[in-house]
Order: structure tokens, then C-alpha cells, then sequence
């Protein structure tokens, strides 16, 4: 499974919105972090505000802060907004060597566990293991 910019913009943004949680980041500061054009992020932080998952606040000091609940929000839900995870559209319908069968039937098996570990991944458990990496 690939994931889109905006996907993985969606991703790197919520977590850091979620680590501390009551953190209020401006736009600015996640895009300069992620080193992304400030225009560009707000698109991606509108659809996650409208999702929930962050609320914006308005103002001079004005910034988004995290919404969710870490313990229950998975990596998939982040991705379901900005993917289509449904089932891969059926392929035209030719003959198909016995090789090239047996590869798709491998590839759409990835997919399937990348959808079932994303979708048993919680932010914060995401969160243990950056933590994790930057102690050691």
C-alpha cells in the first residue's frame, strides 16, 4: 500500500498535535517541520478538522490543538480520509498467466495486512515507540 503526500502529512501532523494533546501549533510550525508549503498543510488540517481530530483556534496566538482520544484513534482512520482502502477495482479481464496471477493474489494479501495493522495501530501506541526511538 502507498500512501498519498497528504496522507502522510495527515499522519506526521496528528502526531505531533498529539503529543502532548493540549499542544496549540500554527500551521507554520508543522509546516516548517515537515518543511511543506503552509497553504498546501492547511488543506490537509482542514479535512482533519472537519473529521475531528483537530480543532483550530483563532486568533493572534490561533493554531490547531489535537481533538481525538490517542487510545482509541488508529493510523487507519487518519488514512481513510484522505485513501480509498476499499477493496482494489477489479482488473479487466484477460488472460492472466499462472505467474502473474499468483503475484496479484501475493499483493492484494500485503494489502490486506497493511489495512489490518494500520487499523490495530493506535496513535498513541505510535507515540510509545517515537518515544522509544528519540531515548535510544
Amino acid at each position: 500500500m502507498r500512501l498519498q503526500k497528504n496522507t502522510l502529512l495527515a499522519l506526521y501532523s496528528v502526531l505531533e498535535f498529539a503529543a502532548p494533546p493540549a499542544r496549540q501549533l500554527s500551521v507554520a510550525d508543522i509546516a516548517a517541520a515537515l518543511r511543506v508549503s503552509p497553504h498546501h498543510l492547511a488543506k490537509v488540517l482542514r479535512t482533519l478538522g472537519r473529521a475531528g481530530l483537530v480543532h483550530s483556534v483563532r486568533g493572534a496566538r490561533g493554531g490547531y490543538r489535537f481533538a481525538g482520544n490517542a487510545k482509541r484513534v488508529t493510523l487507519m482512520d487518519v488514512i481513510a480520509l484522505f485513501e480509498d482502502i476499499g477493496a482494489p477495482p477489479p482488473r479487466a479481464r484477460r488472460a492472466q498467466r499462472p505467474a502473474e496471477q499468483a503475484l496479484e493474489e501475493v499483493l492484494a494479501e500485503i494489502d490486506q495486512t497493511a489495512r489490518a495493522t494500520f487499523g490495530s495501530m493506535t496513535l498513541d501506541t505510535m507515540l510509545k515507540l517515537i518515544g522509544r526511538r528519540e531515548r535510544g
